[in-house]
């Protein structure tokens, strides 16, 4: 019962800080007029530190991330509600999201994932929007030059595998012909709030994989290119399963969240 309230006060306390944290950005997204993309994403990236250090999530990431200027595209596996937090507090450089248009109702996040420059989606029976908004982003990223992450399984998988993967994120690389930066993310079961927000303490660990060059790749090679990168994932997820399962001391809320490069 202890912990049930706990998690409860936990998560509306949570929604009460990202609530204010919106709020409080809007004066400067007024003044900027919307156009400081970098800046509201550092912004956020504190904030999900924050939540992150609140919650009593350490944050490991192995491996570094490739430089601002180089455009890549940038995947995961996503089994937790915990990774939007992570993806977001890792404050990948020159980045922007893809995320899925659901989140929408949750005004906070999705003021701060619109002043972000977020690409929102649409369910995958809507074929015609998700090709609009495919072919939008396209043209945005080839303008800008910067990178994006997209997840590849879409939704969240619980099951305790690696999930089948779409092929947006592959036809985006192959049409930028910008390289794959793999991150495969670690969240113990024990700490793993899955499909809810119950968040425990723990440590979550990032690795940076191997870039996955793409200059090569053509469309008619999508669904192989696809279905080859999905098995680097297996392998690793099959690896880490020792750590996936480990079970940690303790950690008390509020410790501070760590980014280990």
């Amino acid at each position: 019962m202890n912990d049930r309230l706990g998690s409860r006060f936990l998560v509306a306390a949570s929604g009460l800080f990202v609530t204010a944290a919106s709020i409080a950005v809007l004066p400067v997204a007024l003044v900027t007029l919307c156009r400081a993309r970098r800046l509201y994403a550092a912004y956020t990236a504190r904030v999900a530190r924050v939540l992150l250090w609140f919650w009593g999530v350490r944050l490991h990431v192995h491996g570094s991330f490739p430089l601002p200027s180089r455009q890549v595209v940038y995947v995961s596996n996503h089994s937790s509600t915990l990774d939007l937090f992570v993806l977001t507090a890792l404050r990948l450089p020159n980045t922007r999201f893809f995320l899925s248009g659901f989140l929408q109702k949750f005004v906070p996040l999705a003021i701060l994932a619109r002043l972000m420059g977020t690409f929102f989606t649409v369910p995958q029976s809507r074929t015609e929007d998700r090709r609009r908004i495919f072919r939008t982003a396209c043209q945005t990223l080839r303008s800008s030059g910067e990178s994006v992450y997209l997840s590849p399984e879409g939704g969240r998988v619980t099951t305790g595998d690696i999930g089948s993967f779409n092929k947006g994120a592959f036809h985006l690389a192959t049409a930028l012909s910008a390289p794959i930066v793999p991150l495969y993310f670690v969240i113990p079961v024990e700490i793993d709030p899955g499909l809810g927000y119950g968040v425990r303490p723990g440590d979550v660990h990032v690795f940076v994989k191997p870039i996955v060059e793409t200059s090569g790749w053509r469309l008619e090679d999508l669904a192989a290119n696809t279905a080859c990168v999905r098995e680097l994932f297996v392998l690793w997820h099959r690896d880490a399963a020792p750590l996936r399962n480990a079970i940690h001391s303790p950690v008390t809320h509020g410790h501070a969240a760590t980014l280990n490069a």
